[in-house]
């Protein structure tokens, strides 16, 4: 991998064709042990689409973490980390469920910048997501790739008293249910000897697509009908560890049980 400079891969395109299948949806109820109906009967619910359009690089095409070894279609970045910073989700038309979905991905921006642990790079992806000719989703996710370092106590976030909140827990089990009903291999999520010696993390940490879908589902449960979802996270969130997710008005987050916020949101 190399340091070098980047912008050539800006403005870099893919498309993928999938089908908006009522079993991926099924699987992750069960794999969420609640098969509560919160969405329109028939429509695939905000931020489901993430089963769908799942990446299909043969195994000899994975990197050591896991994921799809760089310098294919994202550029090869030096730093080793890899993790999915946050994003934001406009909601424009309903999908169907069985309907045929278009995806296209785009390289929307290659940012360097110096962090706490060092020299670290964010790419900012743009997905649209058509049925039937109309753009139903438009998406921006950001992707921070960062050196390897001891964990560090993250910075304290800013939130409001919660108006409403629960608690929950995020076991092993449902990590690899996750990751098996997005086709993600980083070994964060299910190898404690990886997550722990090489990550440097203290336990298995939980997907931040996981804990938006958390967030997601307590707001629509919450009567929320959203339009627009922006979602940030700030630390890993640990397996087998309670947390609370709450809301005050439009704002939601996720707080683990040694206090600190590990994501926030809003939604409108």
């Amino acid at each position: 991998m190399t340091d070098g400079d980047f912008s050539s891969w800006i403005g870099r395109s893919r498309v993928a064709t999938d089908t908006a299948d009522a079993t991926s949806l099924r699987r992750l109820a069960a794999a969420l042990g609640d098969a509560a109906e919160r969405w329109r009967s028939g429509f695939v619910p905000p931020l489901a689409h993430w089963l769908y359009h799942l990446p299909e690089d043969d195994r000899s095409a994975l990197g050591p973490d896991g994921h799809p070894a760089r310098g294919d279609f994202l550029p090869p970045i030096a730093e080793p980390k890899r993790m999915w910073a946050g994003g934001r989700v406009a909601f424009l038309a309903p999908i169907a469920i069985d309907a045929v979905i278009e995806k296209q991905t785009t390289i929307a921006a290659i940012t360097r910048k110096l962090g706490r642990s060092g020299a670290m790079t964010l790419v900012t992806l743009r997905h649209e997501i058509s049925t039937d000719g109309t753009c139903a989703i438009e998406e921006e996710q950001d992707l921070v790739f960062l050196p390897r370092a001891p964990f560090a106590p993250p910075r304290a976030i800013d939130v409001p008293a919660p108006a409403a909140s629960r608690v929950m827990m995020a076991d092993a089990t449902l990590l690899f249910r996750f990751s098996a009903l997005t086709f993600n291999a980083h070994r964060i999520h299910y190898d404690r000897d990886y997550a722990r010696d090489v990550e440097g993390y203290p336990d298995l940490v939980v997907h931040g697509p996981l804990q938006a879908m958390f967030l997601m589902n307590f707001a629509l449960e919450n009567g929320a009908r959203p339009s627009r979802f922006a979602y940030r996270g700030h630390a890993p969130l640990i397996v087998d560890r309670p947390f609370t997710v709450a809301r005050n008005g439009p704002f939601l987050w996720v707080r683990d049980d040694s206090g600190t916020v590990t994501m926030t949101a809003r939604i409108d």
